[in-house]
């Protein structure tokens, strides 16, 4: 099979730009490997009319609106990507398929310490903007930079910094407590700074070059969401640490509408 457009990543970025690529005519596969990144979190924030939506729903209501107009969509690990002359090969690994555009909408995984995991997206998360309000005024306890105290005590006076977490305290499945070396410190939730990992080893694959952000080297992307590689896009947590839902979202609808140019042979010089 052929088709306009393969998008590898079937989160918020990448069924946004199927949207609006389906809505185009174009034909569209999404290839998504099921691993949300949010899907521990019951709730996303944020999101203009979407606010406290599961991301769940969210996915799942987007992907029927894309089905709705005649995109494809399949759950598979992409097993390997390569350039052809006249486009792209995608693995799918029972089957290979062709695209002429390829958009990357993989994400990030955040790299949680195994004592953290089952708490993570709960009462243990990284960002306040998505997660503070639901712990306002309550004792919260910040791992990472000395900057995130100031930023988190928008949301609590009751604010402690902590060089380490070599342990929590769980009780009735919620967090009380952060061990901190021989400290014990209360907490009802811990703002955790996590290193991230881009899923982006295909992309490094094809050629893309990277550029430095907040979070170590991404996958570099003009503002119309193109990377360094012709024929090539990105959008959301793989080029850019620092999207939320709503902005992943309004990124990938960015690449679609720049990719669709492309496939009409309009494109604008890259600058």
């Amino acid at each position: 099979m052929t088709y306009e457009v393969v998008i590898i990543g079937g989160g918020a970025a990448g069924l946004s730009a199927a949207l609006m690529l389906t809505r185009a005519r174009r034909s569209v596969l999404v290839v998504d490997g099921a691993e949300p990144r949010n899907a521990p979190a019951a709730h996303m924030h944020n999101y203009l009319s979407r606010d406290g939506l599961s991301p769940l729903e969210l996915l799942k209501h987007g992907r029927a609106e894309v089905e709705g107009y005649g995109g494809e969509i399949v759950t598979a690990e992409v097993r390997g990507v390569t350039r052809l002359e006249d486009g792209f090969a995608v693995d799918l690994g029972d089957r290979v398929v062709r695209a002429q555009r390829l958009l990357f909408a993989t994400g990030l995984v955040d790299e949680v310490p195994d004592l953290l995991r089952e708490r993570w997206g709960r009462d243990v998360f990284g960002c306040p903007y998505c997660h503070g309000y639901e712990v306002r005024d309550q004792k919260l306890v910040v791992f990472g930079e000395e900057m995130k105290v100031a930023l988190v005590r928008q949301w609590s006076d009751d604010v402690t910094h902590v060089p380490s977490v070599d342990a929590i305290e769980v009780e009735d499945d919620r967090l009380v407590a952060v061990i901190s070396g021989s400290r014990r410190v209360p907490a009802d939730a811990l703002v955790y700074s996590a290193p991230v990992k881009p899923r982006d080893e295909f992309l490094l694959a094809l050629g893309a070059e990277t550029a430095e952000t907040i979070a170590g080297p991404f996958v570099r992307t003009d503002d119309k969401g193109r990377t360094s590689v012709p024929g090539v896009y990105a959008a959301g947590n793989v080029t850019d640490p620092t999207a939320i839902v709503i902005v992943a979202a309004a990124q990938g609808a960015q690449a679609a509408g720049m990719i669709n140019v492309d496939l009409l042979g309009l494109m604008p010089a890259a600058g």
